[in-house]
This record gives C-alpha cells, structure tokens and sequence, in this order.
C-alpha cells in the first residue's frame, strides 16, 4: 500500500493534515475516513482500516480535524458543526482531485459527523459507523464536573485521552442544538453500524438508536468485547475484515481478481475489465494478474506478460538445479534466479542466426548458496540450461490459434 501525505484546507482557512492510503494501481472506488474524538487520523485503528480497504482497492483519504493532530488552527474555536464543514471540504477536495467519495466512515464522534454529513455527499453509497453515538451531546459526559466551570467561566481545560483540551460554551450550545434523526432518516445511502456490547465510552444503546433511525438497507455487527478505540489489532482486524466484506454489495470493486476455473491443461485468460489491460489468470485452480505498468496506460495491478514469462523460464531453472541437487546428494541450500528481458539487435548476439532486425534476449542471473565445491558450480550451472523452459525458449515453436 502507498501513503502520499495531503494538506487540505479547513472550515476555518486552517491547513489541514491528511493522508491517501491508495491501493495498487487505479482505484476502484474512494472512500473518506472521520476520527474519534480528540484522536488523530493517525490512530492504529484507522491504520488498520484503511490498510484493507487499499487491499480492496478502494482509496482512503483520512485527516485530521482543525486543531487535531498535524492539522493547524485552535481546536477550541471548532465544534461538530465545524467538524461537518471539514468533512465536506474534504470530500470536496477529493472529488476535485481525484473523485468523489463512494464510501463514508466515521469512527465514535466522527461517525456521528459522517452521519450528518453523508446526505450532503450525493455519491456516496455506502456509510460505516463505528462507536458512534446517537446524540451528539453524548460526548459532554467526558467533560464530567467540567461542564459547571464551562458554563460559568465560558471555557474550561479538561483532561480527555491524558491530554489538555479547552472547551468552550459554544462546544456545548453546538452539540446541544444537533440532531441526528432528519439526518441518518433521510441520507438515502446503505448503512453498516458497527459496536461493542462492553463500550464503556458510548454505550451499545447508541447503535441500536442510530440502527433505528436509519431506513433501509442497513446492518449491525457487534464487535463483540473489543474497547472504543479498538486497541486491540484483532479487533481492528476483525472490524476491517467486516467492513471489507459489507462494502463489496454496494461499491463495484471492479479491479479484484474474479475468480474463475479453467479446464485441466488449460491456461485462461479474460480481461477483468474491458477499460484497462487487467487480465484475470486462472491456471489448475491458481489466480494470477497480468496488467501493464501506469505509463503503458494499465493499472499495474500485476506483473506483465513479459514478466510472467520471465517467471516461468526462472522458476523452472530453480525448480531443475534443485531436482539435479537432490539426486546428485550436492550440499546446495538455496537457489535465486534473476530474470531479466531485453530487445537487442540481432548483430550483438553472437550465436543467434538471425543476423538483422531485433531479438528478444533473457538475461538471467543465478545465485547458488551453500557449501559447494567449484566442480558443484559448474555441474548446477550446465544443469540450467536443460530446464525445459529454456529448451522451449531456444527451440522452434509452432503457435496454433483456432477462433471459437
């Protein structure tokens, strides 16, 4: 997975710091990312989150809230209502650079924020929940005894994740007058909550009342024991292999390998899609990719033909040198094979009998690792060159294609 890092600007002017986590080649869909409370988009279960969906395909931009994390401006002066004017701009920003979010997560109060935004994203399909709370207002019980001083001073410093935070009036009155129901009721988009039954920092009631909420198609995994911030990598893991699974029914992952079973002896072929070189390859039941690099015009989803071919000649050098090690008792640990391919003009190879135009020329390398004597080398090197892939390759070859 690639990582570019991505400044966007905020509500209030203020830069702010993001990351693209971006699959292998083209992207089959994006997908914006919302943090928890006073976290960062940094955090390891957001990490983690993205991480697979990049493995899917799908594109993540995640960033971090004004005044939060790497991102500038006065985390005091923001509130949920700014909060949703990030995620706008950010969806924004994607959809002028690249494109528009399919796919919208928020995680504990940035689930409730992607919640009220999500109506705003007209092509989004698809939004995940994760710890989110029902009510905004929810999250005024971290303040505790706080909300006193907030009330009658205007502001207060309190302690949130063993951090100092300034909450003002204006946080309170904000999240006080914001409500979730006309918005989750009327987004239009397939909904997935997710929640854990043992969430002591917002209780498992909050999904069942965003669940309730929501028209539609909808659905709700618990996580199970797992903590708010899914400290835990399994439970990080076990979130991220759900969210992959549910995405696929409403996002077209469109560059995944499709799985499919050639005949015995039969090496198939098929474009995974029509728009790019992608090739899906299926051979005695194994899945391969073949594509084109970026600056071919392909997506680099896989190795290339050339590439593949290059494979075949090395593994059967490997495959060869190892059998003749076996039965020769040679003291052989490891075998390497660097394949290398190249067009040269005919008149710079010594022993071809083509004596104009271009050839095609493989170079190959092999690194032989163990206690082996010079007469050992020399013995594993000559077996090289009876490897039956590099007999074909030097041989004559007849190609016979039939229409069907």
């Amino acid at each position: 997975m690639k990582t570019e890092r991505h400044e966007l600007t905020g509500h209030d002017g203020s830069t702010l710091a993001a990351r693209l986590d971006l699959p292998t080649g083209k992207p089959a869909a994006y997908a914006l990312f919302a943090h928890c409370f006073t976290c960062s988009k940094d955090i390891p279960a957001a990490r983690r989150i993205a991480q697979r969906l990049a493995s899917l395909g799908i594109a993540v931009l995640r960033f971090d809230f004004t005044g939060l994390g790497h991102s500038d401006g006065e985390f005091a002066n923001t509130n949920f209502s700014s909060n949703i004017e990030d995620l706008l701009l950010a969806a924004n920003y994607l959809r002028e650079n690249y494109e528009a979010p399919q796919l919208l997560i928020g995680h504990s109060l940035g689930g409730a924020a992607i919640l009220a935004a999500a109506g705003k994203v007209p092509e989004a399909k698809a939004v995940i929940s994760i710890g989110a709370p029902a009510d905004p207002h929810h999250v005024a019980h971290n303040f505790g005894q706080k909300i006193e001083s907030i009330e009658t001073g205007g502001q207060a410093d309190v302690q949130l994740g063993g951090r100092t935070f300034t909450i003002k009036q204006q946080f309170l009155d904000d999240i006080s007058q914001s409500a979730l129901e006309p918005e989750i009721a009327s987004m239009k988009k397939a909904l997935l909550v997710l929640h854990a039954p043992l969430d002591k920092t917002v209780e498992l009631d909050n999904a069942a009342r965003i669940f309730q909420m929501a028209k539609h198609p909808k659905s709700f995994v618990t996580l199970d024991d797992a903590d708010h911030l899914l400290t835990n990598p399994k439970d990080a893991e076990y979130a991220s292999d759900i969210i992959a699974a549910w995405v696929q029914k409403y996002i077209n992952v469109s560059l995944l390998p499709k799985l499919m079973n050639a005949p015995e002896g039969i090496v198939r072929v098929s474009e995974a899609n029509p728009d790019s070189f992608t090739q899906d390859i299926s051979a005695a039941g194994h899945h391969l990719i073949a594509d084109e690099p970026e600056n071919y015009g392909g997506d680099f989803l896989g190795a290339t033909p050339y590439q593949l071919v290059s494979a075949g000649l090395g593994a059967c050098t490997s495959m060869t040198i190892r059998m003749y090690a076996k039965r020769k008792k040679i003291p052989l640990e490891h075998v390497q094979v660097d394949i290398s391919h190249d067009k040269i003009h005919a008149t710079d190879c010594e022993h071809c009998e083509q004596t104009t135009g271009k050839i095609d020329q493989f170079t190959r390398k092999i690194i032989l690792t163990g206690d082996l004597s010079e007469e050992d080398r020399q013995r594993l090197l000559a077996i090289a060159d009876k490897c039956p892939v590099h007999r074909t390759l030097e041989g004559e070859v007849n190609i016979k294609t039939d229409l069907i």
